[in-house]
């Protein structure tokens, strides 16, 4: 079994259902925000931390929801995998997400359409299925 790394990420949606990817720098793959969990941290600390480093986003716990663990093939570090704890987070309106610290591109992709961006296995192949399923079932 490969090497695990452990992540927290979350998925943010703006009003129009478009999901917020970003790209870390020296890298192609697109992905949830977020980043490793640190030795003794929670899950939704490590969250918390990195959406603030990376976006400049401010958030509380209460507007995170957990959807569980998930696991994929990690984007960045080959042979590894990952396994994330994925959160929904609610943005306050006027919330802007600005790319810092190793993040060098933040996208927003259309959730019920099909991109030609390249996606981080996690993204492509759990969370958007997840969220595709999500936003169709009344």
């Amino acid at each position: 079994m490969p090497p695990t790394l452990h992540i927290a990420a979350a998925i943010l949606l703006n009003d129009r259902q478009q999901l917020l990817l970003v790209r870390k720098r020296g890298t192609t793959a697109f992905m949830q925000p977020g980043g490793k969990v640190d030795p003794g941290e929670q899950s939704l600390e490590a969250l918390i931390r990195e959406l603030q480093e990376e976006l400049g986003l401010v958030i509380t716990a209460e507007a995170a929801t957990f959807l569980g663990n998930h696991q994929a093939p990690a984007a960045n570090e080959s042979g590894f995998r990952v396994e994330c704890a994925l959160y929904q987070v609610a943005m306050r309106a006027g919330d802007q997400a600005v790319p810092a610290a190793e993040i060098e591109e933040a996208v927003w992709m259309a959730v019920d359409e099909p991109d030609d961006l390249p996606l981080a296995p996690l993204t492509r192949d759990v969370i958007l299925p997840l969220l595709r399923q999500k936003l169709l079932t009344p």
